[in-house]
């Protein structure tokens, strides 16, 4: 049951990715401090990734369920 439920996240998680194919967040930086003056920028780091890796998450997803449960 457990390599099932795994199986299924992995294939949601393939599904996010290719809907969702990357984030950015936003850090501040101090530019400038001259005693009761002080500049911050704010800088953008995008994150991407390609479909692709959503596509392999998929079908590894799959492939987990439909493998045969090895009996000890």
């Amino acid at each position: 049951m457990q390599k099932r439920t795994i199986a299924i996240s992995i294939i949601a998680l393939g599904i996010l990715m290719m809907i969702y194919t990357g984030f950015n967040y936003v850090t501040t930086e101090k530019v400038v401090d001259l005693g009761p003056i002080e500049i911050n920028a704010e800088k953008n780091h995008p994150v991407q990734w390609s479909p692709i890796i959503g596509m392999v998450l998929i079908f590894g997803g799959i492939a987990i369920i439909i493998t045969p449960r090895v009996k000890s």
